[in-house]
């Protein structure tokens, strides 16, 4: 129901234009706030080297994972403003258009904004961690401090009863650490390259939402590349993105085995409680529907089928 991206923008100067129209070579920064371990940010290390091969060494990606340059709150900012070429975040972090998440709409919003989507990658279900508690009923939310990754995100730990707490990923570890926070929501994935398991020991895995991340370059920054270097980026895109998607359940189901590996209890909501959990997010479907539309509405019937 929750859908979630990631976006890339960055500036692009004089003299490397002239390069990339000459043939030169033309380099250019990658921001992501996820582990240099996470599987999305070890996919882009592939877009890295395929672009490289097919632009014949002209194209060089450099990448800065783990919130080197910016975390998932400022990252979308410095995209647009052009204080980086391109970003790794989720679709959460960016404002949707009103008619629908469809990624064509989406990536047309986008371009309005100056950025070009590449990659729209699949992060996998979302599910609760805290450190207090195990969490197995809507109730149980009560008295918890929860870190949301989105605006819909945090819509529904408010309704599961549970305050929401803003913060960049990358300070999660260290708030739960501190007792700033009690849990948050977030994929198996990065729970387990950002070491949650030492911090948190309760998993309860409800698969309410499967955010989406999006990679995209700043149109200034595209706009440098010369014909044979755009078409070996777009063109390893396409061969990254399905690589992604291949493989998405897959290590979403290796992540959760990881994480009890690691001493972390964690408790599946049977399919016959559900409807119970449902229930008490109604009020976020319903703002979510208020706000999207038909559309909206649309992805919520998917999603419950």
């Amino acid at each position: 129901m929750i859908a979630a991206m990631a976006l890339i923008a960055g500036c692009g100067g004089g003299s490397d234009k002239q390069a990339a129209s000459s043939g030169g070579k033309v380099t250019l920064k990658m921001a992501a706030h996820l582990p240099q371990s996470h599987p999305l940010v070890k996919a882009m290390q592939d877009l890295k080297a395929k672009t490289a091969e097919k632009s014949g060494g002209t194209l060089d990606i450099q990448i800065y994972p783990a919130g080197q340059l910016f975390n998932d709150k400022n990252m979308n900012d410095a995209l647009i403003s052009g204080g980086v070429d391109m970003g790794l975040n989720t679709v959460g972090r960016w404002p949707s258009p009103a008619d629908g998440f469809a990624a064509d709409k989406l990536g047309a919003e986008l371009q309005k904004k100056g950025v070009r989507p590449l990659i729209w990658a699949d992060y996998g279900f979302v599910q609760f961690a805290n450190s207090k508690k195990p969490i197995q009923s809507p109730d149980d939310f009560a008295g918890l401090k929860i870190r949301g990754y989105s605006k819909y995100s945090t819509e529904t730990i408010k309704a599961l009863g549970a305050s929401s707490v803003t913060m960049g990923s990358g300070e999660v570890y260290m708030g739960i650490q501190r007792g700033t926070i009690d849990g948050q929501v977030s994929g198996t994935t990065a729970m387990r390259d950002r070491k949650m398991y030492e911090v948190t020991k309760y998993l309860t895995v409800t698969n309410h939402g499967c955010p989406e991340f999006l990679l995209a370059i700043n149109d200034k920054s595209y706009a440098k590349l010369n014909d044979q270097q755009k078409k070996a980026l777009t063109d390893a895109a396409k061969e990254v993105q399905q690589a992604i998607r291949d493989n998405a359940k897959k290590e979403d189901l290796k992540a959760l085995d990881d994480l009890k590996a690691k001493g972390m209890e964690v408790y599946v909501v049977p399919e016959g409680e559900l409807q119970k959990w449902r229930d008490a997010t109604k009020s976020t479907w319903d703002q979510f529907v208020k706000e999207t539309g038909k559309t909206g509405q649309e992805l919520i019937d998917i999603c419950i089928k």
